[in-house]
C-alpha cells in the first residue's frame, strides 16, 4: 500500500518479507499455526461438530485433477478422452469439501502501525484456523492448485508444509481450475486486482455451480488513508513507486475510488450468488472465522444470505 518518508522500515521489510520466499515463511509459520489453532479452539469450543462416517459410494461427477494430489486418484479411463487429468469424485467427498484461498502476493505483507499484524499473517492465520475447524466437522479441505483436499486432523500442517514447498509465483487471485457443484470455495484476499480480473475468476469458479465467498482483508489504513505531508507510495509488486508532496489531498479521491471497487466486486458477488465481506487486520480473527463458518451454515442449509460486513464501515 504505502511507505511513510522517514518512517519506512516497518512497511519496507514487510513488503520484502511477502516476496513469498520459503526462509521467511518458515519463520513465520510456527508462530502462526500456534496462533490458529488457538482462534480454533475458542471458535470450536462453542460449536457442535457434525462428523461423517464413511466416504461415499456413490458416483458424483468426475473434476480436473489438482497439482498435488496422489497420481492413483486420476480416473485414466476418463482423462484418454481429452487433454485433462480427471478424478473419479464420490457424492460425499463433493458435497463437504471446502477449497480455501489465502493470497500470499507481496501485496499482502503491508502492515501499518494500527495492525496487529501484517494481511499476510491474518490471511494465514484465518486459513488455517478454518480448515481445523472444518476438519473437525467433518469436512475435506484444499488449497486451489497446492493442496488436494484432505480430512487429516493434521491438516494445518499440510497447509504450512505445502505452503513452505511451493515455488511458483504468489498469485493474488486462485489459479483456474473446476471445483464441483457442492463444493464451498472462501478466497481470502485484498483484491487490489483490476476488478476485470476478479470477475473473471469468480465466473470460473462459479461456473461448476459452486458457491463461495469473497473475503477482502484489508489494513486499517487502507480503510481510512491516514497520510499527509511528503508521502512516499511503493507499489510492492513492482509497479514501482509514487510521491504525494501533500498526500493529505488524495484521501477524498482514494476513499471514493475504494468505494467503487467494492461496490463493483459486490455486484460480480451478488449476480452469482456468492458472499462477500471485509475484515481489518485490527479487528479480531475470530470475529472472521465465526462470520464464515456461519455463512457455510447457511450455504448448505440450501439458502444464501445477503452481505454481512465485517470490521469499520467501508
Amino acid at each position: 500500500m504505502a511507505a511513510e518518508t522517514g518512517h519506512t522500515a516497518k512497511e519496507i521489510i514487510a513488503i520484502r518479507r511477502a516476496d513469498g520466499e520459503s526462509r521467511t515463511l518458515a519463520a513465520s509459520l510456527p508462530r502462526l499455526v500456534l496462533e490458529a489453532r488457538r482462534v480454533a479452539a475458542n471458535v470450536i469450543h462453542g460449536l457442535h461438530g457434525r462428523r461423517r462416517a464413511g466416504s461415499g459410494e456413490n458416483f458424483w461427477q468426475y473434476r480436473r485433477f489438482v497439482s498435488g494430489e496422489p497420481a492413483q486418484n486420476v480416473d485414466w479411463r476418463r482423462s484418454a478422452r481429452d487433454d485433462h487429468l480427471y478424478v473419479r469424485e464420490l457424492e460425499w467427498e463433493a458435497s463437504h469439501t471446502v477449497w480455501i484461498w489465502p493470497d500470499r502476493s507481496p501485496s499482502m505483507a503491508f502492515a501499518s502501525k494500527a495492525a496487529r499484524e501484517s494481511k499476510l499473517e491474518r490471511t494465514l492465520i484465518v486459513a488455517f484456523a478454518l480448515a481445523e475447524l472444518l476438519v473437525s466437522g467433518g469436512e475435506r479441505v484444499g488449497i486451489p492448485g497446492l493442496m488436494a483436499p484432505t480430512a487429516s486432523r493434521s491438516v494445518i500442517d499440510k497447509m504450512a508444509q505445502a505452503m513452505l514447498h511451493d515455488d511458483a509465483d504468489r498469485l493474488s487471485l486462485p489459479p483456474s481450475f473446476v471445483p464441483s457443484a457442492l463444493a464451498e470455495i472462501i478466497v481470502l484476499s485484498d483484491f487490489w486486482s483490476p476488478i476485470s480480473e476478479i470477475g473473471a475468476t469468480l465466473a470460473g469458479l462459479s461456473g461448476s455451480g459452486a458457491h463461495g465467498t469473497m473475503v477482502q482483508v484489508v489494513d486499517p489504513a487502507e480503510e481510512s488513508f491516514p497520510y499527509s505531508g511528503r508521502i512516499e507510495f511503493v507499489e510492492p509488486e513492482g509497479f514501482g513507486a509514487i510521491t504525494a508532496g501533500r498526500a493529505e489531498s488524495w484521501a477524498q479521491d482514494y476513499t471514493a475510488r475504494l468505494a467503487l471497487h467494492r461496490d463493483q466486486i459486490r455486484a460480480e458477488t451478488s449476480r452469482l450468488d456468492w458472499l462477500f465481506t471485509t475484515h481489518a487486520t485490527d479487528r479480531s480473527a475470530a470475529e472472521l472465522l465465526l462470520y464464515l463458518h456461519a455463512g457455510m451454515q447457511v450455504s448448505k442449509s440450501g439458502a444464501r444470505t445477503t452481505t454481512i460486513r465485517v470490521g469499520p464501515a467501508a
